[in-house]
């Protein structure tokens, strides 16, 4: 038996494998590995030069699996090998803080390879069960008066920043990364210019906020697989340090070319084009990212704010993406062009913007001045064409009267630097003294 058992041990282990039979730009086939994959199952392709490639399975019909790649498929012809890889997961660690990685885990920074955790995570896993989740926490400060102010926000809540190119997102999103009163940030780049990357983390982000964050970052030139990825690593990193106890700030720019890649993905296998060219499937997979935010298990203190941008293609809010996201999330933040090009940043519209707990985080005092400034900015917006040509008369209507007073007041109020840090205590204290008649008759 013993010697039975030493030679059974110098057999060759069962190693199985396909080969390609057809390959596009950015899909491939595999034939002899459909019984032992599953959709989503990784693989590992031998590139002409020998190099492991990782591939995902996206498809599988009539005995073929439909893959795609993790980087571009030039080299890769009819026969090469396809082998059965693990599934993805990532192993998070501490020192993890203050690094740049890809969405497979390996370093962009040129810092060293990172330190593996002892225990890798998926970057798949369902959100906390409703039943048993907690509820959010107390109110957050974001470090931006117009978001303190006019939409506050508590620790669980996810939020999405709505704004075309051009709007001033990306400086946002770094005055939330280094403002925000949190013990861990998360960025997720998805599709971003490769140039800025940099310069978004040196200049924007500065050694202060970069030594608290994890930078996840997928170039707009990867492949669609790599793009997808970043959201779901980004997810995974969050959820290591929440479930450690952290508060951690999630900043994921931007959903929308997560929905692109999905897009990409879900046509290269098959599906039919529906809304506006997005297959179904991007459709769902939506909540099951974005509902992985929020608060964790009852009695697990720690909680994943997420702050999502999303792109509004022409300024169109109603798009497929948007409309989606928005049923989806917490409330919405919505930048406005024209509020840049007259020069007040950040060009937040609070008019148009919404966080649905301001209910459950404002004392009466509070939501007073907020409705009061709300009704103020309103009204000067609608009379704003009639002040203009001359056809208003001072002393028409006192509550107009009011409204050209007091609203260059408050429109200064929400103008704040890139380097400017704030409270939502700080943001009501502007908001009042904004509003005191006192300095409002100074100013008339």
């Amino acid at each position: 038996m013993a010697r039975a058992g030493a030679a059974l041990v110098r057999l060759p282990r069962l190693a199985l494998h396909g080969r390609v039979v057809s390959a596009g730009s950015v899909s491939f086939t595999i034939e002899g590995l459909a019984p032992w994959t599953r959709l989503g199952t990784r693989l590992l392709l031998e590139g002409a030069a020998g190099e492991a490639l990782p591939g995902e399975v996206v498809a599988l019909r009539d005995g073929l699996a439909t893959a795609l790649a993790f980087a571009p498929l030039e080299g890769i012809g009819i026969g090469a090998a396809a082998h059965l890889a693990p599934p993805a997961m990532l192993a998070v660690e501490e020192s993890w803080l203050g690094r740049v990685l890809d969405p497979l885990g390996r370093p962009l920074d040129g810092h060293g390879p990172l330190r593996p955790g002892p225990l890798p995570r998926s970057l798949r896993t369902p959100p906390p069960a409703a039943g048993t989740r907690a509820r959010l926490g107390p109110r957050l400060d974001l470090g931006v008066r117009a978001l303190d102010a006019f939409a506050t926000c508590r620790r669980g809540q996810r939020l999405g920043l709505f704004a075309a190119s051009g709007v001033g997102k990306s400086t946002l999103m770094a005055m939330l990364a280094a403002g925000a009163a949190c013990d861990v940030v998360v960025l997720g780049l998805v599709g971003e210019r490769g140039r800025e990357l940099r310069e978004f983390l040196e200049d924007d982000l500065g050694p202060e906020g970069l030594a608290r964050a994890v930078t996840v970052c997928a170039t707009s030139d990867s492949p669609a697989l790599m793009r997808r990825e970043a959201a779901y690593a980004a997810m995974t990193v969050a959820e290591h340090f929440a479930a450690a106890g952290a508060q951690v700030l999630l900043l994921m720019d931007s959903v929308t070319r997560f929905a692109m890649a999905l897009r990409e993905i879900g046509l290269a296998a098959g599906e039919p084009p529906a809304t506006r060219g997005y297959t179904p499937g991007v459709f769902a997979e939506l909540p099951r990212l974005l509902e992985r935010a929020g608060p964790r298990e009852e009695g697990n203190a720690g909680s994943i704010t997420g702050l999502f941008t999303v792109l509004v293609e022409g300024d169109d809010h109603d798009e497929p993406v948007a409309d989606a996201v928005r049923g989806i999330l917490d409330g919405h933040v919505v930048l406005d062009r024209k509020i840049g090009e007259a020069g007040r940043y950040p060009a937040i519209d609070v008019l148009r913007s919404l966080s649905r707990t301001v209910p459950g985080c404002l004392g009466p005092e509070e939501r007073r001045l907020m409705l009061r400034a709300r009704r103020i900015l309103a009204l000067q917006a609608e009379m704003s064409d009639l002040v203009r040509l001359g056809a208003y008369r001072a002393g028409t209507d006192p509550a107009v009267d009011e409204a050209i007073r007091l609203g260059p007041r408050i429109e200064a109020m929400l103008a704040q630097a890139k380097a400017e840090r704030g409270t939502v205590d700080s943001a009501f204290a502007a908001l009042a003294a904004a509003l005191e008649p006192s300095h409002a008759g100074g100013a008339a």
